[in-house]
């Protein structure tokens, strides 16, 4: 009942009492703006290298006898020779300690 009544209320001051300010439903409605599309990752084309390249580095007949240090550095200046970073390297390649001069 309870429910019943409050709706009867608020529409008769709906009626009685227009709406001011901002959110006012009467005068000229601005166009709503239009809402952005997403841009997917996948509309555009691959522009890293390609497979075959990141295989030949990764296979490299070279690395097989080198220590997992010098292979880090390989693998990094292999990308570094196409123009591409490689973010991958190990923790131990960036903590070798060299001694200075003094």
């Amino acid at each position: 009942m309870r429910d019943v009544t409050v709706r009867a209320l608020a529409w008769a001051l709906r009626l009685l009492l227009p709406a001011r300010g901002r959110h006012r439903t009467s005068g000229p409605a601005a166009p709503p703006a239009p809402a952005p599309t997403p841009v997917s990752p996948w509309a555009r084309p691959w522009t890293g290298p390609s497979a075959d390249t990141a295989r030949a580095i990764f296979t490299a007949y070279e690395v097989h006898a080198l220590t997992p240090e010098q292979r880090e550095r390989f693998y990094a200046t292999a990308w570094a020779e196409i123009g591409w970073d490689y973010p991958y390297t190990a923790e131990y390649v960036h903590q070798v300690r060299t001694g200075v001069a003094a």
